[in-house]
């Protein structure tokens, strides 16, 4: 099953604490159905004194959030939009946006 949201996309969230941000995908695990998006949804992580970190710490990172708060953003107008799948001319199975019609990107070759 093809996915909306595929790795480096430019996505808006549109639920939770970031609601409105936009980042670029970095990680897609479409068995637990996350996405990890670039500055979205950091948290600190407290670090205990140890050899590795002789003054403990907190260290900021990225956790990944549901897939169904994201859409992609679509490259003409810069607003989120739904996704569509159509085979092209060529036979390419596409990602297109609902809103414009743009290509977002080819999700399967045609196999020969």
């Amino acid at each position: 099953m093809s996915t909306h949201i595929r790795k480096g996309d430019t996505v808006m969230v549109m639920a939770g604490d970031d609601k409105g941000k936009t980042g670029e995908v970095l990680r897609v695990d479409s068995r637990n159905h996350k996405v990890l998006v670039q500055g979205i949804n950091r948290v600190f992580r407290h670090l205990k004194r140890s050899k590795q970190h002789p003054q403990g710490g907190r260290i900021q990172k990225e956790l990944p959030i549901d897939s169904c708060k994201v859409l992609p953003v679509d490259p003409t107008n810069q607003k989120p939009t739904r996704v569509r799948f159509r085979i092209g001319s060529d036979g390419l199975k596409e990602r297109v946006a609902v809103k414009s019609g743009a290509v977002l990107g080819v999700v399967k070759k045609k196999s020969e």
